[in-house]
């Protein structure tokens, strides 16, 4: 059964004639299907009208099955297979044939790719021009830039000049104004001893043994630690009255050197 259906799926498939062994094995193989199926219908026959078993249901199938190659096997008896003989001028119709197909083809393709070729071209001359656009933007903006740094860089130097020029001259008046009323303060509440008058810094270099008003020890304190900032310690001398040292030490406005006690500088209140 199984290759009698082999042999029929292989001939249509294939699309060709069917051999006279082929039909006679076929043939063949129905007689010997008819006859185990008149055999089975014998057996059935003496057992009366008994339940039908597995065996049986497997005899009703195959008389299906039997019934369908039968009728298989007439239609492929009326066919009538045309074969075209594969003669010279047959093949070359055909070669002839299939290179036109695939001439129109390929005509189709390069049409194809000749308009996507013609597309990519405008989309490349598009992108270039906006590249040399903005380029030529760029260019115009860096330029402009370059114009507007240099302006506001000598328009800020000049204003940050003259501010610091005009807050120089403030601090300079302000630093007068301070020291006259500081020395005013300090002339009227910090008298010399025994009614001496405040000498000038040239008599104190002349005479180191007269005294100095304590206007002039914070002067000296002063401008020492601005002129030398990494060393703004002063040696104390005998122009320093010790009762104004005291004073300027106790109210912490001046410190003691940490390993020479008679060396002082201001406090750094400015820090």
């Amino acid at each position: 059964m199984s290759v009698v259906q082999q042999d029929l799926d292989l001939d249509s498939s294939e699309g060709v004639e069917v051999s006279v062994d082929t039909e006679e094995e076929l043939m063949k193989e129905c007689e010997e299907m008819w006859d185990d199926m008149e055999k089975c219908q014998n057996k059935l026959s003496l057992f009366g009208t008994e339940t039908l078993t597995n065996s049986n249901a497997q005899l009703s199938l195959l008389i299906m099955q039997v019934k369908c190659l039968t009728a298989e096997l007439g239609q492929w008896h009326k066919k009538t297979l045309e074969i075209t003989p594969l003669t010279e001028d047959v093949l070359i119709t055909l070669g002839k044939e299939e290179f036109q197909k695939l001439r129109q083809d390929l005509e189709m393709v390069l049409t194809t790719l000749q308009s996507k070729n013609e597309k990519l071209k405008e989309d490349l001359e598009r992108e270039q021009q906006w590249l040399n656009e903005q380029e030529q933007i760029m260019e115009s903006l860096n330029l402009l830039h370059g114009e507007l740094k240099n302006q506001v860089g000598t328009c800020s130097e000049s204003r940050i000049l003259n501010e610091l020029k005009t807050k120089i001259i403030s601090i300079k008046k302000f630093k007068e104004k301070i020291l006259i009323t500081l020395g005013k303060f300090l002339e009227d509440h910090f008298p010399l001893p025994h009614g001496n008058i405040k000498k000038k810094r040239k008599n104190i270099q002349e005479s180191t043994a007269q005294l100095i008003t304590l206007n002039e020890i914070l002067e000296i304190l002063i401008n020492r630690m601005f002129d030398v900032p990494h060393d703004p310690y002063v040696k104390i001398n005998d122009c320093f009255w010790p009762p104004y040292i005291e004073l300027i030490l106790r109210n912490g406005i001046a410190l003691r050197h940490p390993e020479d006690p008679t060396q002082i500088r201001l406090e750094a209140f400015h820090q």
